[in-house]
């Protein structure tokens, strides 16, 4: 399918209940605003014919999938923006007390920085790798899931993240 065929009430609905169940599984909750949630799901299905992977339908996308990698929904920032909001910069997934209207979900700031800092981020990141497998005796690299947290020990990272389903190129080597 390319991004010109139009989206079916079929296909949001799919992906609509596949999201909230996998959500609801592990422990998430998706906006109770049904028609915005569809709406954001339509925009994910959009996403995902156009660059194949379902970026946050709020950013902008490079296109790149690796440069992508933080904003590909779940997003990186999931779970921080919504301990510190009560929803996701999108608001497709929110906390139990923005479920069940406790509290009201406002604006939420910009977590991801600006390019330049990501890929400086990056190479840090790839040096403190370095230095970690120089000093680790584990007779496995370990790979956490940089959106769920999920640990591995394993001679790579698994394919999909048996909590949060993603797939094996949101891991990171850990130790």
């Amino acid at each position: 399918m390319n991004e010109q065929t139009e989206v079916t009430e079929q296909e949001i609905e799919e992906f609509y209940l596949r999201l909230n169940k996998e959500a609801q599984s592990g422990g998430y909750f998706l906006n109770p605003d049904i028609e915005f949630t569809k709406d954001l799901v339509k925009s994910l299905i959009i996403n995902q014919r156009r660059f194949s992977y379902p970026a946050c339908p709020c950013r902008l996308s490079s296109g790149n999938r690796e440069e992508d990698l933080d904003l590909i929904c779940p997003c990186d920032y999931r779970d921080a923006d919504i301990n510190r909001y009560n929803a996701c910069y999108c608001a497709l997934y929110v906390s139990k007390k923005a479920r069940e209207g406790e509290v009201t979900v406002k604006s939420i700031p910009e977590r991801r920085p600006p390019k330049q800092m990501r890929l400086k981020m990056q190479e840090e990141k790839i040096k403190q790798q370095e230095i970690k497998q120089s000093v680790s005796n584990l007779p496995l690299p370990v790979y956490r899931c940089k959106v769920c947290g999920y640990l591995c020990a394993r001679p790579e990272a698994p394919d999909l993240c048996p909590i949060c389903k993603v797939s094996k190129d949101r891991f990171e080597r850990f130790i």
